[in-house]
């Protein structure tokens, strides 16, 4: 019996019970479906890591103003408002592990051109924070030496306060008011989106941080030119954890921290973070994986079930054609071809099923899922071996016959 002969005998054979079929096929096709759409969820979640360490850029770490004590009370982060300006430029010359360190204060306020307005996130800075951010401009300039030391009102805006106050007219040597401040628009950042809690990185108007200090918060600063955070950009191929370690020692010593104290600052690695949620959301994929992968394992066992049931009624029928010529592995090619088929066939609905399942939970869940041909061929592959494991012990068992015993038995 050549291999068309044995396959048409196998597609005979199933149509001949097709619900049987069909029931067999069920774990194979929600085994296939639930492989395909966790290994989308958790690569879509993986996908969505990645994006973010992209947006943020490489190698970042964030400085912080500790938190104080008051009336036996610790207060959040950013309450104790410790660091200055020279504090960031001591970090970016002294350390040498640090490429920039860019100081920065922020403060939400609404934006107005003429009858449209927005409210936004002003952000006073210098240009060594979007070369820690990686931030390139799409359109316009960076700030001048002049504009950073003179309170020049010129801002860089995002894509989204362009696109709420412009639309798709050009917003550069644009005049908005912040604050009532009159600025004029010298840059247009390129598109970031979303960071790791959901915000809008486009949704923000960027001013020299002294004219952040001396126009729009008012000069409340004061000599002393305290700052909200530092971006701190390491040096591609240095040590995080030694710049880290590096810049806790600066600043211990230029804020006078006593030995044994805690430090009125924090550090945040911000790039560990997110490679760790990157490394979490990888292993979760494996693990919901790995249980998806249990419904084939279990499909396999009713695969197996059935075909032993199927060579049990059979028996007469393995009998005849084994007295008119056929040879064992006729017999065991049919077999195996029928239980190979049936995980095909289980697995090709499977596949179908998950990609249904796949779009339903990224539509109505609103997930980010990330359906790849990968998974499709490592589902299908799987469930065609499945067949042949679990296939291969009840096929040999009809080879194994001998005719006259086939042919008596009731």
């Amino acid at each position: 019996m050549n291999f068309f002969a044995a396959l048409r005998s196998a597609l005979r054979s199933l149509a001949a019970n097709t619900l049987r079929s069909i029931l067999t096929m069920l774990g194979i096709i929600i085994g296939v479906a639930a492989v395909i759409t966790m290994i989308a969820v958790g690569k879509g979640a993986t996908d969505r890591v990645q994006e973010q360490m992209k947006g943020l850029g490489s190698n970042i770490m964030l400085v912080l103003p500790g938190g104080i004590t008051a009336g036996g009370v610790r207060l959040g982060a950013q309450t104790g408002q410790a660091l200055t300006e020279e504090d960031a430029l001591a970090i970016a010359k002294e350390v040498p592990e640090v490429q920039v360190a860019a100081p920065s204060m922020r403060t939400g306020a609404q934006v107005v051109v003429g009858n449209t307005n927005w409210s936004t996130t002003i952000f006073g800075t210098t240009n060594d924070y979007l070369e820690a951010r990686e931030w390139p401009l799409a359109t316009g300039r960076g700030f001048e030496a002049a504009e950073l030391q003179g309170s020049a009102k010129v801002a860089i805006i995002g894509q989204t306060v362009a696109q709420q106050l412009f639309g798709d007219a050009d917003p550069l040597d644009q005049v908005i008011r912040v604050k009532k401040i009159p600025v004029t628009v010298i840059g247009l950042l390129d598109k970031k989106g979303q960071n790791s809690q959901g915000q809008d990185q486009d949704d923000i108007v960027i001013v020299p941080l002294s004219t952040y200090r001396n126009r729009i918060q008012g000069g409340t600063g004061g000599k002393l030119k305290r700052i909200g955070s530092v971006s701190v950009k390491v040096r591609e191929g240095q040590s995080m954890k030694a710049a880290e370690d590096n810049i806790k020692e600066l600043l211990r010593q230029r804020l006078k921290v006593q030995p044994g104290a805690d430090e009125p600052f924090s550090i945040r690695n911000l790039t560990e973070i997110l490679q760790a949620q990157e490394a979490s959301s990888r292993i979760m994929t494996l693990l919901l994986a790995a249980v998806a992968g249990i419904s084939l394992i279990i499909g396999g066992i009713g695969i197996m079930n059935i075909m032993l049931v199927s060579v049990t009624e059979r028996t007469r029928e393995i009998g005849l054609r084994m007295a008119v010529g056929a040879r064992g592995r006729d017999i065991l090619t049919q077999f195996l071809i029928e239980a190979v088929t049936l995980s095909l066939i289980g697995g090709a609905i499977g596949v179908l099923l998950g990609g249904a399942a796949t779009w339903a939970v990224g539509y109505f869940a609103g997930w980010q899922v990330s359906m790849t041909a990968s998974s499709i061929v490592l589902s299908a592959g799987f469930s065609a071996f499945v067949g042949v494991f679990f296939g291969f012990y009840p096929a040999r068992r009809a080879s194994k016959l001998l005719p006259i015993q086939a042919l008596r038995y009731e």
